[in-house]
């Protein structure tokens, strides 16, 4: 098989061989593909994994097993307040939500910090 390398690919290739890590281009390029094929799995799995939790939530809304969607959105962020300290993302992600909630909806409680 003959393959032509871009330049931007060709100088990629060459800071790993004098990094010193690499004695050859096949072995950067084998290592490449390594990673392809290892990112590919991972894909793979949390793609079947977020089809399973989508097929989970909507046979749960078949059976009327549902949140109003205020409250999800505050068990949510309680989850991920348990999870990791809150950051100034989230902080103003929430507030953006609270901003843009239509006013028919049930009040979001603000992020106690």
């Amino acid at each position: 098989m003959q393959i032509s390398l871009s330049p931007e690919i060709e100088a990629l290739i060459e800071r790993q061989l004098s990094s010193g890590k690499y004695k050859t281009a096949i072995e950067v390029l084998l290592a490449g593909m390594h990673l392809l094929d290892e990112q590919e799995t991972l894909y793979q799995g949390r793609l079947a994994e977020l089809q399973n939790a989508a097929k989970i939530g909507w046979q749960a809304s078949q059976r009327g097993e549902v949140v109003d969607g205020s409250i999800a959105m505050n068990q949510i962020l309680t989850d991920l307040r348990s999870r990791y300290p809150i950051d100034h993302l989230l902080l103003a992600c929430h507030q953006l939500a609270l901003q843009n909630q239509p006013s028919d909806e049930a009040e979001v409680q603000p992020i106690k910090t």
